[in-house]
């Protein structure tokens, strides 16, 4: 039974009544938050032990890649209606952390050890512990209020975080991409066209600056309204 002050995610309620796929999306939602939680424990134990950044990415690299590139499947889980998230949205959301993860820190080993890495990492854990717990309860048919507030609030803080190692470790990454030319594509080939990855990161970078105020005020407005729903006195 909800309690006062739970709330149900839209976004995460099956679009129809269906045993199957609420048991599919309970099952994922926990794997995805048990991935992070063990994700966070090798992050702090690493950190706490051995004091320095280097050699935290071999740590959680595993655990990184595979629950961050699995969350490719909640652009499936829209497409197919099992949830109500834009399709386009998620795509977004989903694909820039999995190139992050990937073409990035993966792809260029001299990144691993900045603390660039440190900042988006736990950001990033943070954040999907939180958010999948989000999603769980409210499958389950409500969620908790401290996990909503979570939710609504811990972004002030972990957004600008992750956002600022994500652009360290892009920066971070320029000059050995320009050395190794990497992921270029040069004249003459088959396609009769070049691709200059060092000029696409800088693209990339820059991109950060209309789109981040726009996402971080419309998650301040989403917390007023839903914090504020849940804090409002409801009338006789």
């Amino acid at each position: 039974m909800a309690t006062k002050g739970e709330k149900k995610d839209p976004t995460q309620s099956p679009s129809a009544e269906n045993g199957l796929s609420v048991a599919y999306l309970v099952a994922y939602n926990v794997l995805q938050m048990i991935g992070w939680t063990l994700l966070m424990f090798k992050l702090v134990y690493h950190m706490v032990t051995e004091r320095t950044v280097v050699g935290l990415y071999d740590e959680v690299a595993t655990f990184l890649n595979t629950f961050q590139t699995a969350a490719v499947l909640e652009i499936l889980h829209c497409a197919l209606g099992l949830v109500r998230s834009r399709v386009v949205l998620t795509a977004f959301q989903v694909f820039s952390r999995v190139f992050l993860t990937w073409a990035i820190t993966y792809s260029v080993p001299s990144v691993q050890n900045y603390y660039g890495v440190l900042l988006f990492v736990t950001a990033w854990t943070v954040t999907e512990i939180i958010r999948y717990s989000f999603y769980f309860f409210s499958l389950l048919g409500g969620v908790p209020y401290f996990i909503v507030w979570c939710r609504y609030t811990f972004f002030i803080v972990l957004y600008p975080i992750g956002v600022t190692g994500e652009l360290i470790t892009v920066f971070s990454s320029l000059r050995e991409v320009e050395e190794k030319k990497l992921y270029y594509l040069q004249l003459p080939n088959a396609a009769n066209m070049s691709f200059n990855y060092f000029y696409f990161l800088i693209f990339f970078m820059i991109m950060y600056i209309p789109v981040f105020p726009q996402l971080y005020m419309h998650m301040l407005a989403q917390r007023r309204k839903v914090i504020g729903n849940i804090d409002k006195p409801k009338s006789q």
